[in-house]
This record gives C-alpha cells, sequence and structure tokens, in this order.
C-alpha cells in the first residue's frame, strides 16, 4: 500500500511538471508574439521635445533649405537641409543634420503634380523624409495601364519620386474604442469633445453624413447621438452630438479591451518616427510608429489630404477610433491597407486640425485625477496606463477610472503575468521539478534493490 502511494504522488509529480512544461512554453509565446513588432520607436515623451527642436529648426531655416525632420532611432532630433551651411546651423542647436539634394520645396511642388494628375482611387503619397523621396503607392485594384501613366507622372517629376505597389486595398476602415452602429455601419468612437456647452463624440468623417443616429448596440435599444457637422473627402473628421447633450463621467477615457482604457490629458501632432498606439474594436490595442507625415489618399470615396501615415494595422471596423500616446491625443483612424494578421499601413486624421476646423476642445483628464498636462508612461501592446470598469470606457459612461501607477522594478517585470519572465519561471519550475522525481525515483529504486539483495544475501 505504502508504495503504491509513493508511485501515485510519483507519478502526479511528473505529470504536474510535464504540464507546467507546456504551459510554460505557451506563456513564453503568447508573450513574444504580443510585444510590439519592427524597430522600436521613439516614446512620446522624448519625441515631443526632439520634434520641437527639429520643427524649429526648419522653420527658422526655411522650406528652401530643409527637408523635414525625424527622430533618430535614438530619439535624437534629425533634419534634413540641402546645404552645409544650415547643416553646421542644424549641429550648433543639438540636433543631427542630413545633407539632402531635394528641398521642402521640390517635394511639394512633385505633390502638387500628382494632384494635378488624373486621379486614380487606390493610390497614395507620402512625403519620406527620411529618404527625401515622396512615396506613391498603389493598391491591388489599379491596373495596369493606370500603373503605366501614373509611372511616366512620377518619371517626368523626377527620380526622387519613388513607385511602389502596396498589397490589398486603399479603404475607409467603416465598420475602435468603442462600437458605435448606425443603419450604414459600424464605426468606432474616437475622443470626446466639447463646445463649452454641449458635448460630442469625435470620430471619422466616413462613417455617416450629418443627421446620421448612432447607437451602442445593435438593437437600438441605447441611442448615443446624431452627426451634426462631417468633412469627407478632402479631409476625415465629424462631430456626433449626444442625445443627452454630455459625454458624463470617465469621459476623458478612451478604451483599450479587457475592461481598461487610458486617459486623455492633450492633444499634439505626431512626429516621423514616434511610436504611436491605435485602439479600435474589431482588432484592439496596437502600436507602431508614424511613418510619414501630410499624406494624399485616393480612396474610392473620394481624396483626403494632410493624413498622417504609419505602420500600425487597422481592420474593417476601426474607423474612427483613436491614435494616441502616453495620454496624448494624435488623430482619429481614417483608412488603409493590410490586416493585424499580415500587417499594413494606417492613415489618421489629425486631430489638431479637427479640433481647429470644428471649433471643439478635447474633454482630458482633470488634474487632481492624476494626470495634467504632463504625459504618463506609455502603455504596451498588452498593458495600459489605467484600468476601469468594462463599461467605463463607453462614451457617457459613469463608471469611475482607478489610475493605480505602474511598477517598473525588475522583479516585477519578472512576474508580470504578460511578460515572457513568469513563463520562464514555470518551465524552470517544472525542469526542476521533473529532475528531482526522476532523482527520486531512481534512489527509491536503489534502495529497493539493496534491500533485496541484502535479504536474499542473508
Amino acid at each position: 500500500m505504502r508504495h503504491a502511494r509513493r508511485r501515485f504522488v510519483r507519478r502526479t509529480a511528473q505529470l504536474a511538471a510535464v504540464g507546467g512544461l507546456l504551459l510554460g512554453g505557451v506563456m513564453v509565446t503568447r508573450a513574444v508574439a504580443g510585444e510590439p513588432p519592427g524597430e522600436p520607436a521613439v516614446p512620446f515623451s522624448a519625441a515631443r521635445d526632439a520634434a520641437g527642436t527639429g520643427t524649429g529648426l526648419v522653420t527658422r531655416l526655411g522650406t528652401a533649405r530643409t527637408a523635414g525632420s525625424w527622430l533618430g532611432a535614438d530619439g535624437r532630433p534629425v533634419v534634413a537641409v540641402t546645404d552645409e551651411g544650415a547643416a553646421r546651423t542644424v549641429r550648433r542647436a543639438g540636433a543631427a543634420a542630413k545633407v539632402v539634394r531635394h528641398s521642402m520645396n521640390e517635394l511639394k511642388s512633385a505633390t502638387a503634380e500628382l494632384r494635378s494628375a488624373p486621379r486614380v482611387a487606390g493610390t497614395a503619397w507620402t512625403l519620406d523624409y527620411r529618404t527625401n523621396q515622396v512615396v506613391v503607392q498603389a493598391d491591388e485594384t489599379v491596373s495596369a495601364g493606370d500603373w503605366s501613366r501614373l509611372s511616366r507622372v512620377a518619371a517626368d517629376i523626377g527620380g526622387f519620386v519613388r513607385m511602389e505597389r502596396a498589397s490589398g486595398r486603399f479603404t475607409t476602415r467603416l465598420n475602435g474604442a468603442q462600437p458605435m452602429l448606425s443603419t450604414g455601419g459600424r464605426c468606432s468612437a474616437g475622443f470626446n469633445v466639447t463646445d463649452g456647452q454641449r458635448d460630442f463624440i469625435l470620430t471619422a468623417g466616413h462613417c455617416g453624413p450629418v443627421d446620421t443616429i448612432w447607437f451602442a448596440d445593435g438593437r437600438g435599444g441605447r441611442q448615443l447621438g446624431t452627426t451634426v457637422d462631417t468633412a469627407f473627402p478632402g479631409s476625415d473628421f465629424s462631430l456626433i452630438a449626444y442625445a443627452s447633450g454630455r459625454a458624463g463621467d470617465g469621459a476623458d477615457v478612451v478604451a483599450v479591451g479587457d475592461g481598461k482604457g487610458v486617459r486623455i490629458t492633450g492633444a499634439a501632432d505626431p512626429a516621423v518616427g514616434q511610436r504611436v498606439f491605435r485602439s479600435g474594436s474589431t482588432s484592439g490595442l496596437r502600436d507602431g510608429q508614424v511613418t510619414g507625415l501630410d499624406a494624399t489618399v485616393n480612396y474610392p470615396e473620394g481624396t483626403v489630404t494632410g493624413l498622417v501615415r504609419t505602420d500600425v494595422c487597422a481592420e474593417p471596423g476601426d474607423s474612427g477610433g483613436p491614435l494616441f500616446s502616453e495620454g496624448v491625443a494624435l488623430g482619429v483612424t481614417s483608412g488603409g491597407s493590410g490586416d493585424c494578421t499580415a500587417g499594413g499601413t494606417t492613415f489618421f486624421q489629425p486631430v489638431t486640425k479637427a479640433l481647429a476646423a470644428l471649433d471643439v476642445r478635447l474633454i482630458v483628464a482633470a488634474p487632481d485625477a492624476g494626470a495634467g498636462q504632463g504625459a504618463t508612461p506609455a502603455p504596451s501592446a498588452s498593458a495600459t496606463q489605467g484600468a476601469l470598469a468594462p463599461s467605463a470606457a463607453s462614451p457617457g459612461s459613469s463608471a469611475p477610472v482607478t489610475g493605480a501607477a505602474q511598477d517598473t522594478s525588475p522583479l516585477s517585470r519578472l512576474t508580470d503575468s504578460r511578460a515572457v519572465g513568469p513563463g520562464l519561471l514555470v518551465i524552470a519550475g517544472s525542469l526542476i521539478a521533473l529532475v528531482a522525481t526522476r532523482h527520486i525515483r531512481a534512489e527509491q529504486d536503489r534502495k529497493a534493490y539493496q534491500r533485496h539483495y541484502s535479504a536474499t544475501w542473508g
């Protein structure tokens, strides 16, 4: 009986150790899969000051001697200049200089020529500051004939216009942080804004025309509000007036999934090379970096200009969802190509331009709520700045936000259930347990053999 009990305990321990190895492997795989893809981008807190330096130098030197600025991998501002004199000025200011052939005036002239050419749906172009080129993309819907004609236009402009084929189709992402539904389709709420008298939802303009009625559920049981102003094409933003007139408590929060949200503390323009986050009801929280500014996209419905280009993925249903970094609002989702399986390109309407055009301001976190105008730490792809009740990120909800500070000590990172550390700990513990059970079994067998041998010899 005692030997049978020992065998049962030993086998149970072995099975538990094997199960631990499998569980640890899954934990590590999921943690690695959730990490941001691609090269690391610059956090917004570092980007804001650096981008200001670069922008200031471009303004000071003028568009005839510069061709934009961006953030280097080390967070240092880089300014494209056309002569050594401008390069010396940039270096004295503490930024890096890159001497290029074509000025911003030349790049802008190239985009003007592209706009004057016959419009081709499924194309887009962006000023690529880092390569000193205008990048023209054509999706899979663009015919070989249109591609050839557009290529000839690019060749006539000059060798600094680069032609690329894009996978998928450039489409608006109709159908976010929180879903909104109308008879025309599904979109995502962007940011809560106010004009001082009424509160509104800022979202994408292509989501619906003026007088579109929006609901929080597919049964039409809860009316959110009605679209009162919109701009699309040309720009891509709209304003939805709350049916109650007020956004309610928690209006300074955008949802990021799993019942969590991020407090919004202000608005700003993004910088090329900056790390950003997008939230959508279809694909959840995703991150990446800004790859271009002042982009033009020729959607099937019309042309939109002045967009932010990113390598953050998005899918249908994410339209209008918020783009942000460290609690700072940057834009609302317009459209793009690809998906969150293969990756893709997503364009955003800059939030500052939308606020100015609509004459509204963001509803932001109050200073006594722990979030003033200074930015808070950026969320990772699986971690957010603050947590709240599941309904608290809904437009106009009244659930409170609990903005707990994150522990970034080595021990907390190792034991964080969303990191690789716990999986490695489980694997290590399971290996030790497995080795231990094998050692115990060998020792038990050795002693049993000694007892048997001693008995027969005696």
